[in-house]
Parts: structure tokens; sequence; C-alpha cells
């Protein structure tokens, strides 16, 4: 599992999860050239590969929380709430929950703490730093949800005008912290994470 968006200043946090299953023949074929940590590649490779991607793991989901849950809650339960859709999404498939609970499985975390907590539906949890960039499902993990996250936003930005959204993808580049400034929060930006902005810090 892999989260983007997680800094974004506006636009949902979103969460991927992608299965290896070691009876599945697709892991025993060379995973997809150029599959790697979706921050070391560039948008068109991941647009390219993502479709590739997903037919080569046994199975893919994505999570998403919006701006609103993350402003209510946090990001941290954002994070596990969003990792527990996701799971829901993935095991709605009878055979491979079904597999997951005769053979077990391991969710391997990008990062240095578990932020999915109680939410992992039971299944042993392995916390790892660089993840994205040593294990090829996290990293396809990170490549679905990237995808996914990114075109919700270039979505969004049809409705939000004004912000660019379609260009950063929510992330505080200068054009949007300027947009905020000029034209206020959109319903789409985490309200609380705009203090230093708005003051123009």
């Amino acid at each position: 599992m892999d989260e983007v968006g997680r800094g974004a200043i506006a636009g949902p946090v979103a969460v991927g999860v992608a299965i290896i299953d070691r009876k599945d023949s697709r892991s025993q074929t060379p995973w997809p050239t150029k599959l790697c940590d979706s921050k070391l590649i560039s948008e068109k490779v991941r647009n390219e590969i993502v479709v590739p991607v997903s037919e080569w793991v046994s199975g893919s989901a994505v999570g998403m929380v919006s701006a609103s849950q993350i402003d209510a809650n946090g990001i941290v339960d954002a994070l596990a709430t969003a990792g527990s859709i996701a799971l829901a999404q993935l095991l709605e498939d009878a055979t491979l929950r079904s597999e997951i609970i005769q053979d077990g499985a391991v969710i391997i975390l990008d990062g240095s703490h578990n932020w999915l907590g109680a939410k992992a539906s039971g299944i042993d949890v392995m916390v790892r730093t660089k993840a994205d960039r040593d294990c090829v499902s996290v990293a396809a993990a990170s490549v679905i949800a990237k995808v996914a996250r990114d075109n919700l936003m270039i979505e969004l930005a049809e409705q939000v005008s004004g912000y660019g959204l379609e260009g950063h993808k929510g992330y505080a580049s200068a054009t949007h912290i300027a947009a905020v400034r000029a034209l206020g929060p959109s319903s789409e930006h985490r309200g609380t994470w705009l203090t230093k902005i708005l003051a123009g810090e």
C-alpha cells in the first residue's frame, strides 16, 4: 500500500493497494517496464504503464478521503480511512478474500510508522521506509493511486476553476498559492492547512 496527496493543500488523499499472489502466474513474469515509485517517473510514463501494471498485479484498488474529511478528522485518520476503503474494495472479490484467509497476507506500508493502524482488516502490517522504491507491489500501488488521484484532480479543475489544479494536482506550487490568496479557498481546499498561506507567510 502507498499514499499519494498527503502533502497537497487541495483535493483528497488517496491510498492505493496492489496485491501480488505468489500462486498467480502473473507474479512469475517480469513486472512492466519502467515501474517504480510514482514520484520518480513522469506523468506521461505513469499514464502509459498504469494499465499494464493493473493487469500484472493480482488485484488493486484505490481509496480516497476528501479535503473536508481531512479538515474534520486530521490527515492520519484520513490515511487510515482511505486505506480501509481500498482494502474493502479489494476484498469484495470473494475468491481473493478466501485465498487471503487461507494462505495469509502481509500489507507492506511505505513509511516509518503504521498509519493504517486498526483498519488493516485483520491483515498483518509491515512498515518499511522507501518501500515505494524497493518493493514492486508498493510501487504498483503508488502508480495506480497517483494516476487515479491525478485524473480526479483534472476533473475537479473543471468544477473549481482559477487554481490550476490540473497542472499541479493540488500541491502548493507558487501559482497555486497565489491563486488561493487572490481567490480564497475553494470547497476542495484543506482549510486547516491554509493558515500560513492566507496570512501571507
